[in-house]
């Protein structure tokens, strides 16, 4: 069994407001779903990607609004990368700079041009130059000839890294190539398909606000990922029962490097409870949760302003 590449990563925000300002309007994704955190329902699950947040698409987040401020490092991913053509640098470097994002100047990374930057919560992501098989939101905000194509990758600060080299090999993923203090390992998939490793001392990382959650790489379907709860299971990994996240389903486990890995399949999908016109557009939830929808929807904050246009 080989997974293709990540199928999401998630990260836990402050303003659910502002959450949705910097990932759809100033970035350009798409806001797919939203839902609520299913394991604390007072919370919101924002889900942003391409127009259907295909798998490889979607970054997904818990936004906790003044919860207490998280610090990237070991034991966590530390990065979170998208695709954008080649030649679209500096065009993003001026993007950010007009909204005041805290960017650092591009550099270059095994052949690609990479531009370092930060969400309004402090959470470091980047935009890499290359390829991928997924087309962008043609309605963003964004040129579509520059415009964001699903994930590249994610930068892992293991504290075990040749523990987690392992489990990223028992998935498919193969040790490709060295540069610095960085290991890659690449999948077979046409898209975020690429996982880097830091060989490097720092400080545990202190989960919270500006922090990634978990990374979920894909399976296809359940009888694929069942088969990956078992196997990941005979080589000492405690892996959870399947949870129903009515979007797909998924199994969860902490590699020895303490990062939290999910497997998800790649289906259902957003268009199981909304058109694809009309995705992102009302709260959705669970039918376990139905009876509690008008208090749910007292208690949840306004994601407004959600027609405000943001200038190229």
């Amino acid at each position: 069994m080989q997974t293709d590449g990540i199928h999401h990563v998630t990260a836990v925000s402050g303003d659910p407001k502002e959450n949705v300002h910097f990932y759809r309007d100033i970035l350009g994704l798409r806001l797919v779903k939203r839902t609520v955190n299913f394991d604390d329902i007072s919370t919101y699950h924002l889900y942003y990607g391409d127009e259907t947040g295909s798998p490889g698409t979607a970054m997904t987040f818990f936004p906790f609004g003044e919860g207490r401020p998280g610090r990237p490092g070991r034991g966590q991913a530390v990065a979170t990368a998208f695709v954008v053509p080649e030649g679209s640098l500096d065009y993003w470097a001026d993007r950010l700079a007009e909204h005041d994002v805290s960017s650092e100047e591009p550099t270059e990374r095994f052949g690609s041009g990479v531009l370092p930057f930060e969400d309004g919560d402090g959470q470091p992501l980047e935009l890499v130059e290359g390829e991928t098989d997924i087309e962008p939101w043609e309605d963003g905000p964004v040129p579509a000839e520059r415009a964001v194509r699903g994930f590249h990758g994610v930068t892992l600060q293991s504290a075990a890294p040749e523990s987690t080299g392992r489990v990223l090999e028992l998935l498919g993923f193969e040790r490709e190539a060295e540069e610095g203090e960085r290991v890659r390992y690449r999948a077979a998939g046409d898209r975020a398909n690429v996982v880097d490793l830091l060989e490097r001392e720092s400080p545990r990382g202190r989960p919270g606000v500006g922090t990634v959650h978990h990374v979920a790489f894909r399976a296809e379907g359940e009888e694929q990922q069942l088969n990956w709860r078992e196997e990941l299971s005979n080589a000492g990994q405690n892996v959870t029962p399947q949870k129903d996240r009515q979007y797909f389903r998924s199994v969860y486990f902490r590699e020895p490097g303490g990062v939290l890995f999910e497997i998800a399949t790649d289906g259902p999908g957003f268009t199981r409870d909304e058109s694809v016109a009309e995705l992102g557009s009302s709260l959705k939830l669970p039918p376990w949760l139905e009876d509690d929808r008008d208090r749910l929807e007292a208690h949840l904050p306004a994601l407004e302003p959600e027609a405000e246009e943001v200038s190229n």
